[in-house]
């Protein structure tokens, strides 16, 4: 048995908890020197001034010299315990907001005896720790100051040697070993949404990773809890537990990834990179040998875990070190050689660069191990060398500021903060997007000082299916009802939601307009004047089915029937929708705004027909995680880093737009080179997100991310694709930042966020209403019209339809009347205009569904002469073709944000709440997982309060947007009552 194991055991015989020692092994001690005093503001010390060429050395650290109301809110001397960094709560400003946070928990306050011998050997190695605590500590980023926290509810035990990670705005506990030996396995959470926060025990059913200390766990891609190796008590392990945070009930996983990965250890460290790569380095083996190796674990899309040895040569081996990622680079700091030896000199901070494969100490990159090429006196000059100089520390990352707090060395426990600047991190955007971001944070009411931070907010993250069939969404943390003490760690915690907006009157939508059909006149005429001519486009030649009609028409269900299974064969896949819909409900009481619900699918008042099952099917594998990069394009980075800020995105003061007409060319140049290499119908996988119309309503964009996750790799990118099916422009007052944000996602993740062209993507169309006079407005008439007219010609470019699994086809408007095979949308050939399109595309992109299942065929279509409306007998025909299951579409807004038409195998999907402003409908998204189940998410208008032109003072210039939707009255809503008498070359007879 080691030495951990028999100081574990003398603990247990020691039964007087209060003076009860920790008996944790340690680093062994050294000759170390007190701490040297630094004078803020931190400098990263020996940091480049320019920009170097090739990865940046690993930042020097210097001491933070943080403030206190009163000694007992500081730390103090301590080792073994954690540091979580926690981001804001709220909104910047609002009343209840608070900045980001370092939670530290835990640790030894002391040594046994206040000496540690110099051991003799590596193998016994190891200094007794005395004093564990359960006591909090918060360090607040912006002000600088430190305070103790008193949460409520039952805290843990007190320990050391434990492990913590941040989950959305909550930090979870476990393991490590106290007074009393190993502590539990149980996970406790501190919930820090509210004021005043509080403990709870989260209920975790069947076995899991049971007591152990010297472990890692991290959260990886924001949803899965990842516990690894560490000593039970009895030996290293290597053992990987999982913990889906999004499924309830809770349970731990053991995993098998494939691959090598690392041998028994404890002692290691590990951080989770933001695109989902967990990295795990160093640590000690079962010969008490430090190990300086590094390996990376990352989650396929078809659920494959996999570990991956890391490239580069780590400067030295090291155990009981701290590491956090930054961005791409994981910074290693301090650790224990065993033997009374600490990393010493430039090799004790180290960086591994996963974007360039490299690993680079304080000096250089490192192409071999370093440690014992320096003596300790040759080191004696560099300050941030010995400052980190330790063991049994902990490091917390807030934007790109790296902190460390305490830990040992030579037999001192340490007391001291220190901060370091990641310049390689800060270089990710261009100067102008630093000093934008700088710009806003100050007149967003930031405090000046030594840190500036960009906090991008992550959102939630899908929720998959279980066994049952049954959607599992957690719910926000609220404070514990009758005593409860048990709480929700999913991602969606500390979401506050708007209220459901009020009722308004139709009767604006119901007023007759002719504006839409005229816009469109000239263009149709120019498609059937080619019909005229014997131009028309014929589909392809197919052979009829025997079940057809004389007119080619198949009435067949989509699902075969039950004969078709009697030969023992295997159920068809198929896809479903799912029986219950996610929502964002309005909640009247209690500490949250809203709660994320779940409703029957039949509950929904305008969305009333039942969908016909089929069988699901598992999708295949995707590519690596491990080998995702990010663009080098520095416009694409710039608009993510300004705009993509589910939780925190304002509509600016200032109408001038961000980007100048130069940075709005480069940006189309490089969209426009992917979407030309892509073809008209792009083939996509399970699992995916899919949007609706969106028309400028930027704020709803974000709403969405937020609820339900976003395309970064801070949110769930890693693991799900983006499809959008059109209409980003007009009508809204942000169209700008909508077709911005989706071209850099685009260009940034071209692999995993798809756009398909809508009818509004047409400049014929968006220069009457609405995107043409935003661009004028907003850039001036110069560059306004010169950026409209090369957003346009990008525009003709677009992909004009999606096959998801081969399965689901996607489009924006619909069929019509020529539409009977997918090879004719194929065989569209772009760039291509609306005037110089066929009838296959003003059908794909201009018709719509007939007003109800009982209407067959093809009819007048109300947006214009010409244009028809489908039945559901054309779209079971076109599914029969084609053999799908399924067609989703856009184009209409529809009350619940999606609504089903043909016995469930349509579904119009519209993404932006209270259309127009007068509309009052919900927005709603679809989640196909990878099962092939389909469910709807849906979010609510927000109050009249929060978004009504005249209470807000950021619209007060917007008023041009309400005289032109006023004048051009949308499409009205489906289902909605229609005036009688009314021009049929209106927009509202139908």
């Amino acid at each position: 048995m080691d030495v951990d194991a028999r100081m574990a055991t003398e603990s247990d015989s020691d039964s007087d908890a209060a003076a009860a020692n920790v008996t944790v092994q340690v680093g062994g001690s050294g000759s170390g020197s007190e701490t040297p005093s630094v004078s803020p503001p931190p400098e990263p010390a020996g940091a480049p001034a320019a920009a170097t060429a090739g990865p940046r050395p690993a930042p020097g650290y210097t001491v933070v010299d943080a403030a206190m109301d009163k000694k007992e809110d500081g730390p103090g001397c301590r080792c073994g315990h954690t540091l979580t960094a926690v981001p804001a709560v709220g909104e910047e400003g609002s009343p209840g907001y608070i900045g980001q946070r370092l939670i530290l928990f835990g640790g030894a306050t002391a040594l046994e005896g206040n000496s540690a011998a110099p051991p003799s050997s590596a193998g016994s190695a190891g200094i007794r720790l005395a004093g564990a605590t359960a006591d909090v500590h918060c360090y607040d980023v912006l002000s600088n100051k430190w305070t103790r926290l008193t949460p409520l509810g039952e805290p843990p035990s007190p320990r050391a040697a434990h492990v913590a990670t941040a989950v959305g705005t909550m930090v979870v506990i476990q393991g490590g070993i106290g007074p009393a030996g190993l502590s539990a396995e149980d996970l406790h959470v501190l919930d820090l949404t509210q004021q005043r926060p509080r403990w709870h025990r989260v209920v975790v059913q069947g076995p899991g990773p049971g007591p152990r200390y010297g472990h890692v766990m991290a959260l990886v891609g924001q949803r899965f809890l990842l516990t690894i190796g560490g000593n039970d008590g009895k030996r290293p392990l290597a053992d990987v537990w999982a913990l889906d945070t999004a499924a309830k009930p809770y349970e731990w996983r053991k995993l098998e990834p494939e691959g090598e990965g690392p041998p028994p250890c404890m002692y290691a460290t590990a951080s989770a990179r933001s695109d989902g790569l967990l990295l795990l380095c160093g640590g000690r083996d079962t010969n008490s040998v430090p190990l300086s190796s590094a390996y990376g674990l990352a989650k396929h899309r078809d659920g494959r875990w996999e570990w991956a040895i890391a490239p580069g040569v780590s400067p030295s081996p090291r155990y009981q070190h701290a590491a956090v990622f930054v961005n791409a680079r994981l910074h290693v700091s301090g650790g224990a050689l065993g033997g009374g030896r600490m990393v010493e000199d430039s090799s004790s901070v180290a960086v591994l660069d996963t974007a360039a494969g490299v690993w680079c100490d304080t000096k250089s990159v490192v192409t071999t191990p370093r440690t014992g090429r320096y003596s300790a006196d040759a080191a004696g000059g560099e300050a941030s060398g010995e400052l980190t100089r330790r063991c049994r520390h902990a490091a917390a990352a807030v934007g790109d500021m790296i902190f460390i707090y305490g830990g040992l060395r030579g037999g001192v426990l340490l007391d001291d903060l220190l901060a370091a600047e990641d310049l390689a991190a800060a270089e990710t955007t261009s100067a102008a997007n630093r000093a934008a971001a700088a710009a806003a944070n100050m007149q967003a009411g930031g405090a000046p000082g030594r840190f500036a931070y960009n906090d991008e907010q992550t959102g939630q993250t899908t929720a998959e299916t279980t066994a049952d069939g049954a959607v599992v969404l957690g719910t926000p943390v609220a404070p514990p009802v009758n005593g409860d003490v048990y709480t929700d760690i999913s991602p969606e915690n500390a979401v506050i939601q708007g209220q459901r907006r009020s009722s308004k009157g139709v009767d604006y939508l119901v007023e007759a307009s002719a504006a839409e059909a005229e816009a469109i006149s000239a263009t149709l005429a120019a498609v059937k004047a080619r019909q005229v001519n014997g131009e028309m486009e014929h589909s392809p030649d197919r052979e009829q089915s025997p079940d057809a009609t004389p007119s080619g028409k198949q009435h067949s269900s989509l699902i075969k029937p039950d004969v078709a299974l009697s030969n023992n064969s295997t159920p068809p896949p198929g896809v479903r929708l799912h029986h219950r819909a996610v929502v964002v409900a309005a909640e009247t009481g209690g500490a949250l705004g809203g709660m994320v619900r779940q409703l029957s699918i039949d509950q929904f008042e305008n969305e009333g027909r039942r969908v016909i099952y089929g069988t699901p099917e598992n999708a295949t594998a995707a590519r690596k995680l491990l080998d995702r990069q990010m663009s080098i394009n520095s416009v694409p980075k710039k608009v993510i880093a300004s705009l993509l800020k589910p939780r925190g995105w304002k509509p600016p003061v200032r109408r001038q737009f961000f980007l100048d007409c130069n940075e709005i060319a480069d940006l189309c140049d490089s969209a426009e080179r992917i979407f030309s290499s892509e073809p008209s119908v792009i083939k996509l996988k399970a699992p995916i997100k899919i949007f609706g119309d969106l028309h400028g309503q930027f704020g709803d964009l974000m709403r969405l991310f937020d609820e339900y996750g976003s395309p970064s790799t801070a949110g769930d990118i890693a693991y799900i694709d983006y499809l959008f099916l059109g209409d980003y422009v007009d009508r809204g007052q942000h169209s700008l930042e909508t077709i911005t944000l989706l071209l850099a996602l685009k260009v940034e993740y071209p692999q995993n966020v798809h756009l398909i062209r809508g009818n509004h993507e047409a400049a014929d169309i968006n220069a009457l209403f609405g995107f043409r006079i935003e661009c004028i407005e907003r850039m001036g008439e110069r560059d306004g019209i010169w950026t409209w007219h090369r957003v346009n010609r990008l525009f003709n470019w677009l992909p004009l339809a999606a096959l998801i699994e081969k399965k689901i086809i996607c489009m924006h408007g619909g069929i019509g009347r020529s539409i009977n095979h997918i090879e004719q949308i194929e065989n569209l050939q772009r760039p291509i205009t609306m005037e110089a399109g066929s009838v296959v595309l003003m059908d794909l992109l201009w018709s719509d569904p007939t007003e109800n299942d009982s209407v067959e065929g093809l009819r007048p279509n109300a947006r214009g002469p010409g244009l028809v409306t489908f039945g559901p007998d054309r779209v079971m025909e076109f599914c029969n073709n084609n053999d799908l299951q399924l067609i989703v579409r856009a184009h209409e807004c529809v009350m619940d944000g999606f609504e089903r038409f043909a016995q469930g195998h349509l579904i119009t999907l519209f993404s932006a709440t209270n259309y127009c402003g007068t509309a009052n409908n919900a927005g709603a998204i679809l989640v196909l997982g990878r099962d092939l189940v389909v469910v709807p998410k849906l979010i609510h208008p927000l109050p009249p309060a929060l978004t009504s032109p005249e209470t807000s003072p950021e619209h007060i210039e917007d008023t041009w947007m309400q005289e032109l939707n006023a004048n051009r009255p949308p499409t009205p809503t489906r289902g909605r009552p229609q005036a009688a008498n009314n021009d049929r070359g209106s927009l509202a007879w139908i």
